[in-house]
C-alpha cells in the first residue's frame, strides 16, 4: 500500500491550537511540559498532519532540553531543513519532507557516537504510534526500525 503524506485542509482544522502554532505557524511549545519529551516507549513518531513516518524511538534519547530528541530521522528523505534566522541567530530548521510541517531543529550537539546530530523536536508536531499499534495503524513495514529483532544463531 502507498500512502500519499501531505498537508490537506481537514487534516489542519483537526489540530489543536499548539498543533497549529508550532506545525503551520513555525512555533516552539514549551520544554519539559511537552507530551513526549520523556516518552520511553518503543514506537515511531509521524508528523501530526500528515502521518509521514519522522522517526523512530531506536533513536531518541534524553537530551536534557525537554523535548523530544533524536539522532536521525527514520529515513534520509523523511525530513527536509533550512536555514532560519529568527530570534537573531542562525539555526537549522527541519520541516516534514511532504507536508511541509514545521517540527524543530537540528544542532550539532547530539552523541558523537551516533552521528553527533540532535533533533530537537516539538511534541505538538508529532504523533506517537505505539509499536504495538503499528500494524492496526498501517505502519508494520516500519518495526524493524523500531524493536531489535533477534537473530537465529549468530
Amino acid at each position: 500500500m502507498t500512502r500519499e503524506y501531505r498537508a490537506t485542509p481537514e487534516a489542519i482544522a483537526r489540530l489543536t491550537p499548539m498543533q497549529r502554532k508550532v506545525t503551520q505557524n513555525d512555533g516552539t511549545e514549551p520544554a519539559f511540559r511537552n507530551e513526549y519529551w520523556d516518552n520511553k516507549a518503543e514506537g515511531l513518531y509521524v508528523d501530526v498532519v500528515s502521518g509521514e513516518p519522522l522517526f523512530s524511538s531506536r533513536d531518541k534519547y534524553d537530551s536534557g532540553t525537554g523535548w523530544p530528541s533524536f539522532t536521525r530521522p527514520i529515513s534520509a528523505d523523511a525530513v527536509t531543513t533550512k536555514t532560519d534566522r529568527t530570534l537573531w541567530m542562525t539555526r537549522t530548521e527541519v520541516r516534514s519532507a511532504h507536508a511541509d510541517s514545521h517540527l524543530g531543529h537540528v544542532f550539532d550537539d547530539g552523541p558523537r557516537d551516533a552521528g553527533g546530530l540532535r533533533y530537537c523536536m516539538n511534541s505538538a508536531a508529532l504523533r506517537f504510534i505505539p509499536v504495538d499499534q503499528l500494524e492496526a495503524e498501517g505502519y508494520g513495514e516500519y518495526r524493524d526500525q523500531i524493536i531489535d529483532t533477534p537473530t537465529n544463531g549468530a
